[in-house]
């Protein structure tokens, strides 16, 4: 069943990053861990040319580096918080 599962997730990220034009891949979250997944991203990455980013699996036990992924595209597009802002627990990443 993992390996119909994984090929499911495959073939649908190959579809939107044919229908996007994405050129970078990045897996984080405890899904990061599963060793079937990783495989395949990588091999899927380098049939179609994209970079892959996939952090150490120390760093896949939680969401913490997709949290931290998020905070640096936020910190790069200079979109701070000021001493007002307020925590909202159903915001966006994307």
């Amino acid at each position: 069943i993992q390996h119909t599962i994984v090929q499911t997730l495959l073939k649908q990220l190959k579809k939107a990053a044919q229908a996007t034009g994405l050129q970078q891949v990045a897996l984080a979250g405890g899904v990061a861990a599963n060793s079937g997944l990783r495989q395949g991203l990588q091999a899927l990455a380098a049939a179609e040319g994209w970079a892959v980013f996939i952090p150490d699996f120390e760093f896949c036990t939680d969401n913490a580096a997709m949290v931290g992924q998020a905070a640096i595209f936020q910190y790069e597009a200079g979109d701070f918080a000021n001493q007002l802002t307020s925590p909202d627990p159903r915001l966006k990443l994307a």
